[in-house]
């Protein structure tokens, strides 16, 4: 819609981004109209462009196919360009054809600061031929209300909010209809039962709905929304739940308003209850989760804590190097863990726990040795299945480098570099060391064991150690991160 925009005329951003609120809140428009919707946007050249088309989801469409994109007829143009220039909805005496089936057609200026931006066309398809009901008739009474509102440059409202939580209302939800002073002209039947749900006994209509939901607060367990009142008496475009008796609904007012002056809303109702039930399961699983997640953080440092205290108690040096060795691997296991405890999603921001590993395994393993770690690139967010193995990696790796390439040397610095497209990972740590033997692997080491199985097995990827130009090693890591369901992407 903006790349439309942008190639067809020379809008304002605040009248763009009127149109998109419109856009967003149309649906509701064309559900009550029983109607399709088209935002026609004048064009250079007297001409008019589809730029957006909304179906409605309670009635037979007119528009099977797309018309986005696609510029108006001839026959449709004049009836577009009156409502555009005299700032008021203009309706086609006579039916138009489409196929076998005829259509009522009508245009409404779009008016954003008293000025007509773009043009709406409401186009009803006419083929039932049957005699409405009375739940149609208060739609379309409630659509022209609104569609009144949208040429006047009162609809959309700019403070209107859905609200973050699933359960939106629509119209065939149930609709309920208010007067200026919030008392219910017309309840639909669906709307009629999901009061009745909450305890509500005898008809809506006639009664102040704000008087309603009231009595039933003494059913609330949860605190009450603050915005309630204003909800149930339309007097703001807001949206809110209300519980009672285990049963929950969500509310959205649409207030109506003429040059200003409020004169009723429309109120939109939705059972919620199970979903809001299924929320709340969710929601204490994710908390179990994490609670989970920061015992097992704390178990593993108290077993990282007893192998510090087994190995100061040491005599012979090989056995205290082994149980450091074996310190520093739960440790950072703990580090992984840490951070799925601080957070909802299934997955560790790296950088920084691979970051506080790393330093304190350089700090560490060098006895006597200055060793600076440097990082360049960025991990970003990993899956917690393959978290933890590449963190242990990359700690095997540092530690080996540490150990092994500085050997006599009062300092040194390994290198992390990182690059990574999507899920594939390239991990390069070097250091400046003495590099590999003349002729010789990595060795075989329990470290290096570690690192081979972890990376095929683990990570599914590969690894490769060679000399660095100019000293030192260099070990090469590449594997694919698995995605949020533990496979491979």
């Amino acid at each position: 819609m903006s790349d439309l925009i942008s190639q067809h005329a020379d809008l304002e951003p605040a009248d763009v981004e009127w149109l998109h609120l419109l856009v967003g809140d149309w649906q509701v428009v064309s559900d009550l109209a029983f109607a399709d919707l088209v935002l026609w946007l004048p064009t250079a050249d007297g001409g008019f462009v589809a730029i957006a088309q909304c179906r409605p989801s309670t009635g037979a469409t007119v528009h099977y196919d797309d018309i986005v994109g696609s510029f108006a007829p001839e026959g449709q143009r004049p009836q577009l360009t009156r409502a555009l220039d005299e700032g008021r909805a203009q309706r086609s005496r006579e039916p138009r054809w489409f196929g076998a089936y005829a259509v009522r057609e009508e245009a409404i200026p779009v008016v954003h600061k008293d000025k007509a931006v773009a043009v709406v066309a409401r186009q009803t398809n006419l083929g039932s031929g049957r005699t409405p009901s009375r739940l149609e008739l208060n739609y379309v009474e409630a659509a022209d209300d609104l569609v009144a509102m949208v040429a006047r440059g009162e609809f959309p409202s700019p403070n209107a909010a859905t609200g973050p939580r699933r359960g939106a209302p629509r119209v065939g939800d149930g609709l309920i209809r208010l007067n200026s002073e919030g008392e219910v002209l017309y309840a639909s039947p669906n709307a009629l039962s999901c009061f009745h749900r909450l305890g509500v006994i005898g008809p809506l209509v006639g009664q102040s709905l704000v008087e309603v939901t009231a009595d039933l607060m003494e059913y609330q367990k949860n605190p009450v929304d603050e915005s309630l009142p204003l909800v149930v008496m339309g007097r703001a475009p807001w949206r809110t739940d209300i519980e009672a008796k285990g049963v929950a609904l969500s509310l959205r007012a649409l207030p109506l308003t003429d040059h200003g002056q409020r004169i009723g809303a429309v109120l939109l109702c939705r059972d919620v209850s199970e979903l809001r039930r299924r929320e709340r399961e969710l929601i204490t699983k994710d908390a179990t989760i994490r609670e989970i997640h920061h015992r097992v953080k704390n178990n593993l440092q108290t077993v990282a804590a007893l192998l510090r205290l087994q190995a100061r108690r040491m005599d012979l040096p090989e056995a205290r190097a082994a149980l450091e060795e074996a310190m520093r691997r739960v440790a950072t296991i703990a580090l992984v863990h840490e951070s799925l405890s601080q957070t909802l999603d299934e997955v560790v921001e790296l950088d920084d726990m691979v970051g506080r590993a790393l330093r304190l395994t350089a700090d560490v393993a060098s006895a006597g040795t200055s060793v600076r770690t440097v990082r360049t690139g960025s991990f970003g967010l990993v899956p917690a299945q393959d978290a933890t193995p590449l963190a242990l990696v990359l700690t095997e790796l540092v530690t080996n480098a540490v150990e092994h390439g500085f050997h006599g040397r009062s300092a040194g610095v390994v290198e992390i570099g990182v690059e990574r497209h999507d899920s594939a990972l390239r991990v390069v740590v070097a250091d400046d060391g003495v590099g590999l033997p003349e002729g010789r692997g990595p060795g075989s080491g329990l470290g290096t064991q570690i690192v081979r199985t972890l990376v095929m097995n683990e990570l599914g990827g590969t690894i490769e150690w060679s000399g660095r130009e100019g000293g030192g090693t260099q070990v090469v890591l590449e594997l694919v991160l698995r995605d949020g369901a533990g496979r491979n992407a």
